[in-house]
């Protein structure tokens, strides 16, 4: 085994991993963590600017990829300290249709990779 502190993540990291299990109901949660959280937001989310919103709020909106529409979704904020994490964290309610989860989750993945930030990979 390799010991604890081997597996922490760097705190300047920003993260993405499904906060809900995948298939499993109505309602998948996709959550970032990090400072660049509300960030990635800006630049998916078409409805309010999510970096300008109070914390602990809630907006609707449009996950979009060069246009097209990927699901309407909600956007909770969190501004650290004051959250779970003590990071900024943005919660993504999307419908839970498997297909969609994995189109945002992969959606973001090839966003990370342009701002060379790390997804969660589970394994």
């Amino acid at each position: 085994f390799a010991p604890m502190h081997a597996h922490r993540y760097n705190t300047e990291d920003t993260i993405a991993a499904l906060a809900t299990p995948a298939g499993m109901g109505a309602i998948a949660i996709l959550r970032l963590s990090g400072p660049e959280a509300f960030n990635i937001c800006d630049n998916v989310f078409k409805g309010k600017k999510i970096s300008e919103q109070a914390t602990h709020t809630i907006h609707f909106g449009r996950i979009q990829d060069e246009g097209k529409e990927i699901d309407e979704v909600l956007i909770s904020i969190f501004k650290g300290p004051n959250s779970y994490t003590g990071e900024d964290v943005a919660e993504i309610s999307c419908h839970g249709s498997v297909f969609l989860q994995q189109q945002i989750h992969f959606f973001f993945f090839l966003f990370f990779r342009q701002l060379r930030i790390k997804p969660f990979l589970q394994g």
